[in-house]
């Protein structure tokens, strides 16, 4: 099969790429965006000699990453994707026997380990965008030298990343080699705002934009923390839909979205994006960014077992990644809504998620790996001790795991289901008392974007139960509002064979619930009260989206510490 050529910046290197890996286990590209690294280098590997014409495969951080390079790669070839190029994604695969490269989504490699040891005919492994180091990132790496350095000598790795500090890593895989290829980045002009811009964040942003539009051409992507702030954003810019096409950009936003505000078309575009459209998308006619500066950040409190999303300011990597967005296809312009001296006070890079994440999957994927000493394993940060400890607590109240932090029988039947360990939990004891069609349904609900996530409980009918409103919402409604529940719902089903079931009873649901978050049963503290005592003695007070009203007791699947 002849592939098309392009003449792409990564190319000059490919050679002394391509020696580095045949005489090293692993080798570092640094390489910017648009040199081509993405699509060009898998497909320049799939001769190479070293691979013994094994399969590769390459990790991306999202989803629509994943799906984007594997169709243009396929495209490339003159193929369709599934053949030599396919992709893996959380609840799809296109992948066929003569599947030579696949791309994945970074969580699914750990469990790809798990089911493989020594990742049987693949010879190179790829992580794309390293940068962002998510957790699944980093267990993956350290899984796999733990595969290299005890099972699999002939196995490479290949770590690429726009921006990193390529020192610490390249000492961590005993000091490989590392090479640097130019970017196919035109000059973008950047524009700081003479002061922070205060009140509220969308309203500068949306200002932004209004200014942007009206001294630029072509297409512009806007930078926003999250999906809330991106519909705010929408609907200040309403009044423009006549003469622009918007389009939101997140990553829970329903596939057929993501991908119609990444395509082209005839009127000037405007994309209302989180950090999803960072690094890996190319989105095309896009000449200007309007990065706002902020990004929403996960942070766990190891000691209250709870999760809390702080709007935070991107570090100077972001930044560079953000503005670089802007010179993809030409020169570009880049207002950047914060001040000159505020940039120089950013952090140079984010902190990696393994420092300040819920680490209950990654300490049960340890357990499954018959890891107790996470000291084991080579890290490039190690996680930290106490957040290990607490992760570690949750899976022994689960049953996953015994108090030497070993997995029991119902840790092994758990790891069957590639989900958080509380939704795991959730499924086996769905398939226990008979009930695994409600039990997808609900790990559907829990794990994907909230059904409500845009309305309150007021004004709504007292509920005995918020789940049994969705469950209800999700078996009625047939639109793009329920489209990601549905599709996952429709996975787990699959997956566990279910049939015809009774109507959902009150009493299964709190079971099914209780043995996922047993450390979330709640008492109200008086009649009427809407502030209640959580089984570890903390205080708690019911959220104005909930349509649940005066119950004595609760199970509070979520529960978020306020920050501060």
């Amino acid at each position: 099969m002849k592939i098309m050529q392009l003449s792409l910046p990564v190319n000059d290197i490919l050679d002394e790429l391509e020696q580095a890996l045949q005489s090293s286990p692993a080798a570092i590209l640094q390489a910017p965006p648009g040199s081509g690294k993405t699509t060009r280098i898998p497909l320049a590997f799939l001769n190479a000699s070293w691979l013994s014409n094994c399969r590769i495969l390459m990790l991306e951080p999202r989803r629509l990453a994943a799906t984007n390079a594997a169709r243009y790669m396929a495209s490339l070839r003159q193929e369709v994707v599934g053949q030599t190029v396919g992709y893996s994604i959380r609840y799809e695969r296109k992948i066929s026997a003569a599947t030579r490269i696949e791309v994945m989504t970074e969580g699914l490699l750990t469990r790809r380990i798990q089911a493989d040891p020594e990742l049987n005919g693949v010879g190179l492994v790829i992580f794309d965008e390293f940068h962002e180091r998510s957790q699944h990132a980093d267990l993956a790496l350290a899984l796999c030298r733990d595969i290299q350095q005890g099972l699999r000598e002939d196995l490479r790795l290949l770590i690429m990343s726009a921006t990193l500090e390529s020192g610490p890593l390249a000492q961590l895989l005993n000091d490989c080699p590392v090479i640097t290829a130019n970017g196919r980045s035109f000059p973008v002009s950047i524009r700081h705002v003479d002061q922070d811009p205060a009140g509220s964040l969308v309203e500068s942003t949306a200002r932004g934009i209004r200014l942007a539009l009206a001294e630029t051409t072509g297409d512009i992507l806007a930078f926003l923390p999250g999906a809330f702030e991106i519909e705010r954003c929408r609907k200040l810019l309403h009044d423009l839909t006549g003469q622009i096409r918007l389009h939101p950009l997140y990553g829970n936003l329903p596939f057929t979205e993501q991908e119609a505000a990444i395509r082209p078309g005839t009127k000037r575009k405007v994309v209302l994006a989180t950090n999803i459209a960072e690094t890996s998308l190319t989105i095309e006619g896009v000449e200007t960014v309007v990065d706002s500066g902020w990004e929403r950040r996960p942070q766990f409190d190891p000691a209250s077992g709870m999760p809390t999303l702080r709007t935070v300011r991107i570090s100077g990597a972001s930044a560079e990644q953000r503005s670089g967005r802007a010179g993809r296809l030409g020169p570009g312009s880049c207002y950047r809504l914060w001040s000159a001296g505020t940039h120089g006070a950013l952090l140079p890079f984010s902190p990696p998620e393994i420092l300040h994440a819920d680490l209950a999957p990654l300490a049960f994927e340890l357990a499954s790996w018959g890891i107790e000493d996470p000291g084991q394993l080579q890290w490039l940060d190690a996680p930290p001790p106490g957040h290990l400890a607490g992760a570690r607590q949750l899976l022994q109240q689960l049953g996953a795991v015994d108090r030497h932090g070993r997995l029991t029988s119902l840790g092994r039947e758990m790891i069957h289901y590639p989900s958080h360990p509380r939704l795991a939990r959730l499924l086996v004891e769905a398939v226990r008392i008979g009930r695994p069609g409600l039990g997808s349904d609900l790990v559907a609900i829990l794990s994907e974007r909230d059904l409500f996530h845009q309305s309150s409980g007021q004004g709504r009918v007292a509920s005995r139960s918020d789940l049994l409103d969705r469950l209800q919402l999700l078996h009625q409604d047939r639109t793009n509002r329920t489209a990601m529940v549905r599709r996952a719902a429709g996975f787990w089903r699959r997956r566990l064979n279910v049939g015809i079931e009774p109507p959902v009873e009150i009493d299964q649901l709190g079971r099914l619930l209780a043995v996922a978050y047993p450390d979330r049963l709640a008492r109200q503290r008086q009649p009427g009260s809407d502030r209640y005592l959580l089984r570890d003695g903390r205080g708690a007070k019911l959220s104005p989206r909930t349509a649940v009203y005066n119950a004595e007791w609760l199970i509070a699947v979520d529960v978020t510490r306020k920050p501060g």
